[in-house]
């Protein structure tokens, strides 16, 4: 139907929930009691982030290994490209950005910059290109109807929920 959520190794749950809220505006949501290990869920913007206390640091990206825009990373669209490349010169976040135009003039908008714990993200405005089929009969969907979970604004006292946060 939809992404849920992104899962994330930490160095340091603490400093990339910080991240997390800070740079990207995540919201810290509760996680079940179930999971006896450290941890955090995030969630904004339709999709959940899931810190998890790395046990092996070996698993870990290499934070030296540079920004490679060809390398994995999480997208996320941007509504302000301007705004966020000022919130990340505000954290002192480094960052790589460019611009891609294609023929029609169409041009998209793209930072690049690591967490906290080498994991790659970018910030585009890619909602400016067309989702066009490429040699496929089948239908895209898009689930405007069941992506985003209910929202308890009690925080689990009450009954009321809300399908979305406007």
């Amino acid at each position: 139907m939809a992404l849920n959520h992104v899962s994330r190794l930490c160095r340091d749950v603490q400093k990339s929930l910080d991240f997390y809220t800070k740079v990207l505006g995540m919201v810290l949501i509760e996680r079940p009691e179930a999971f006896k290990f450290d941890g955090a869920w995030l969630y904004n913007y339709g999709v959940g982030i899931h810190l998890v206390q790395a046990t092996d640091e070996d698993r870990l990206p290499d934070k030296d290994r540079g920004l490679d825009p060809m390398d994995n990373h999480i997208s996320f669209q941007c509504e302000d490209m301007e705004a966020m490349e000022r919130r990340l010169k505000e954290f002192n976040v480094e960052y790589l950005k460019r611009t891609i135009e294609e023929e029609n003039g169409t041009k998209i908008d793209q930072m690049f910059f690591d967490d906290p714990d080498g994991f790659m993200i970018e910030i585009c405005n890619c909602e400016n290109l067309k989702l066009v089929p490429a040699g496929s009969l089948a239908k895209i969907r898009i689930p405007f109807d069941r992506h985003t979970p209910p929202l308890d604004l009690n925080g689990g006292r009450g009954h009321r929920q809300h399908e979305h946060a406007d």
